[in-house]
């Protein structure tokens, strides 16, 4: 049907302006379709978050959300954050509300530097930062400079959903690696890259969030950690340690990260969103001085600069602010409600539900007996007044998964019992219908 043939349709009634209104919707919508064949391929393989999604669903009121991985900022000194952003501007306002370098001011790089220092990353040299706007961002700078469309990237399974929607779009194929109570398996890591190499395959990074995994709660272990370095050094293949919780880490002792000794071969990506503020969207990578060029001009292509104004207030609170004993208590209020969580799962889910015991992080990974979708429980949970993330949501596989995801970092004590006591009896009756 023609726009002539909808405008002669109409009820004379309706005027002359509707009328007008819907020759305009149509020209749009004849637009919009003409203009999808300009899409590039990669631009069909950006996908929608499913956290995301859940996030919206979340703001609800009356839903308890254990879904979202948001930090705890009941801690956070709001009147000294405002007096130093207040002071930024007072005294540093041109710089601070101008251009910046694109690799990041080199007071914040040095901070930085003294940052990773605390978990054992010594001697890194803030001309080595490259500083991004959240470490989702490094991500998305290692896929550009390093995958070609084909190409391979090992992750973990599961992983963090952001970095598998980074690297679908970037066209690469993604594929999982086993992880058990220690974190990846050195041994299936190696047949893994036996296996792609034989089919021809080109496998450029591995990418891990060793301590904490996101969504497991698993951390890698002490001594499987350097091996992991070593069997991807022996192919070849770049690691890109994602590091946003290694710092809280309960016990307050953090394990040293992947990149402590092996300054060649691991790009660290770090981050202020979870032990500072998300909101200031400030992250960082630690790059090997031998790819540092392309990566840091990448990210300069992107973003010109990270926010000067952000970085100057980050700079400055944290110098004026004892933030190692800040971290200090934030680890103290998540390993309460990590408590609170593990102490609700264990009263209220049914005998066959087991789930990850986590020594830090934000999370909790439960896993259901085979056989079960957990995503078409999502729905039955939003009806009891409870909010979770699916485990299909963090594998590269198209299949159902019998897990989920279960976040205690950002609810109280109270919450997380309350949210736990409202999704048992939709666990509880998944089993029984799978029982039975």
């Amino acid at each position: 049907m023609t726009s002539q043939d909808i405008a002669a349709s109409r009820p004379a009634e309706l005027g002359d302006e509707l009328t007008a209104e819907t020759q305009t919707a149509l020209e749009r919508a004849q637009a919009s379709h003409r203009h999808e064949a300009l899409f590039s391929e990669r631009a069909y393989n950006i996908k929608q978050s499913a956290v995301r999604d859940v996030f919206d669903i979340s703001i609800q009121p009356g839903l308890v959300s254990l879904a979202g991985g948001s930090p705890s900022l009941s801690k956070l000194p709001l009147e000294l954050v405002a007096e130093t952003a207040s002071r930024v501007i007072v005294e540093h306002g041109m710089e601070a509300l101008h251009y910046g370098g694109g690799k990041g001011t080199l007071a914040l790089r040095e901070l930085i530097c003294e940052i990773m220092a605390e978990e054992g990353i010594v001697g890194a040299s803030a001309e080595d930062v490259v500083v991004t706007t959240g470490s989702q961002s490094a991500q998305d700078i290692a896929a550009k400079i390093f995958c070609n469309p084909g190409d391979v990237v090992l992750v973990e399974d599961p992983t963090y959903v952001g970095a598998l929607n980074t690297f679908e779009a970037y066209q690469v194929q993604v594929e999982p690696v086993f992880m058990d109570d220690d974190g990846l398996i050195p041994e299936h890591l190696e047949s893994r890259i036996a296996e792609l190499e034989a089919e021809g395959k080109r496998i450029k990074l591995l990418y891990t969030i060793p301590s904490f995994n996101n969504p497991s709660g698993i951390t890698l272990a002490a001594e499987r950690r350097q091996r992991i370095v070593d069997i991807c050094s022996a192919h070849n293949i770049l690691v890109l340690e994602d590091n946003p919780y290694g710092m809280l880490r309960f016990d307050g002792h953090p394990l040293p990260p992947l990149r402590a000794d092996n300054p060649d071969d691991v790009i660290y990506c770090g981050s202020f969103s979870k032990i500072f503020s998300p909101g200031v969207r400030l992250g960082w990578a630690l790059v090997p001085r031998h790819l540092y060029r392309r990566f840091y001009l990448a990210a300069e292509a992107v973003v010109l600069c990270p926010s000067t104004l952000n970085q100057l207030i980050v700079t400055e609170f944290f110098r004026a602010f004892d933030w190692r004993g800040y971290l200090a208590e934030s680890r103290a209020t998540y390993a309460e409600r990590c408590s609170a969580m593990l102490e609700a799962l264990a009263e209220h889910f049914p005998p066959e539900a087991t789930w990850t015991t986590p020594d830090g992080g934000f999370f909790v990974w439960v896993t259901l007996p085979e056989g079960i979708d957990t995503y078409p429980l999502l729905y039955q949970a939003i009806e009891a007044g409870v909010v979770f993330i699916p485990g299909a949501a963090f594998t590269p596989s198209d299949g159902t998964s019998s897990k989920l995801r279960l976040a205690f970092s950002g609810v109280t004590p109270e919450q997380i019992r309350e949210g736990v006591r409202r999704l048992a009896p939709v666990v509880r009756s998944a089993v029984e219908a799978r029982r039975g």
